[in-house]
């Protein structure tokens, strides 16, 4: 059997000239392609007009790369979450989050999620394979597609642990810079933390911004949530932190998922400040992102309320450590982080075979 063709979508302008020139056509169409599928968005070669009759009809079933929407759900506050199909029938979510003067992409990096955090929807459905180069980039066409509008930001905050899956998502960070113009420092890369993937991210010159998920602030409550922690002291991840931002010179941002009675106490508050004022002697200011959790089926973790996440927010700042709450978008309507494609399987007859299929993360809102 014959290797499939590798979808154009996530080819830069000099390999689409080469191939067009390889179908006999002249290098600009190349050029016209590359406008056609990353500024237009096109979805099959029909569709671009400006090519001749013929020889669209010859490659017209020469794959993009875009996926299908499966399911479209919009919430109250303008947040918008697509359930994506895949060329292989599997299913993953991304969220487009707009804003008066920004429109953030919230893409997935992997069709599930093999960290197993204990409160993560992702993470409870198990993990199928890593995402292609064309799979990640489609999502930010498809959103920008659908609102109409440039997309500005892009959070690698999805379904995956972008780490796990590191040289296609550094491709795709280029790629959505230099073929769709999305600045560097508007993208952002979210992980919980692989051994030795921080230092390798430090050496690829990126002008992104790293965020790591602590949810806890020891190592005893971190293995309790995050399994995978076991392998990755903190005390390990917080130096790979500090010596990411002496190399690289950009802050890092740490995420940290309140979860009522859990790890959102005084006490947690006061561990947690502590912790990264071991990251913070490199000089670069530090910032905590605090995500008062969704509540997931299959789950027993709750929200806290409003009032301990501002007595947590004190905490912090009385030792020094600025924090912020991330708002949360999207809880109506389905649209909230690990929904979707639950409600989605669970209306589906025989859904226990897709068991395994993912959900989207509890922390990214």
């Amino acid at each position: 059997m014959s290797a499939l063709p590798i979808p154009l979508l996530g080819q830069s302008l000099s390999a689409l000239k080469d191939w067009a020139v390889a179908q006999g056509q002249p290098a600009y169409r190349g050029q016209q392609l590359h406008a056609w599928i990353y500024q237009k968005g096109i979805r099959s070669l029909e569709q671009v007009t400006v090519f001749p009759r013929a020889w669209r009809e010859a490659v017209q079933s020469y794959p993009v790369g875009r996926s299908r929407i499966v399911q479209r759900t919009e919430a109250r506050d303008g947040t918008v979450k697509f359930l994506l199909g895949l060329a292989d029938g599997q299913l993953i979510e991304t969220v487009g989050i707009p804003a008066a003067e920004r429109l953030t992409v919230c893409v997935s990096s992997q069709v599930g999620c093999p960290m197993a955090c204990d409160f993560c929807a992702t993470g409870k459905m198990g993990y199928r394979r890593n995402l292609e180069l064309h799979e990640i980039l489609d999502q930010v066409l498809t959103v920008q597609e659908d609102f109409g509008r440039r997309v500005s930001h892009v959070v690698f905050m999805g379904m995956g642990e972008p780490l796990l899956n590191r040289d296609t998502v550094v491709q795709a960070i280029r790629s959505l810079n230099r073929d769709i113009g999305i600045g560097q420092r508007h993208i952002t890369l979210s992980t919980v933390g692989v051994p030795r993937q921080i230092a390798w991210l430090a050496q690829q010159d990126l002008q992104i911004t790293l965020a790591v998920s602590l949810h806890a602030p020891n190592q005893d409550l971190r293995q309790q949530l995050i399994p995978s922690a076991a392998h990755y002291p903190l005390d390990a991840l917080i130096q790979d932190c500090r010596d990411y931002m002496l190399r690289t010179g950009r802050r890092v941002s740490f995420e940290y998922t309140l979860l009522s009675g859990v790890n959102d106490l005084p006490i947690h508050a006061r561990q947690l400040a502590q912790l990264l004022q071991q990251a913070s002697r490199s000089g670069v200011q530090l910032h905590v992102n605090l995500i008062p959790y969704n509540p997931i089926s299959g789950a027993d973790y709750q929200r806290p309320h409003p009032a301990r996440v501002k007595a947590f927010v004190r905490q912090l700042e009385q030792h020094q450590v600025r924090a912020t709450v991330r708002q949360t978008r999207g809880l109506d309507g389905n649209a909230a982080c690990g929904q979707l494609q639950g409600s989605f399987l669970r209306s589906l007859p025989g859904r226990n075979a897709f068991a395994s299929t993912s959900a989207q993360s509890a922390g990214a809102s």
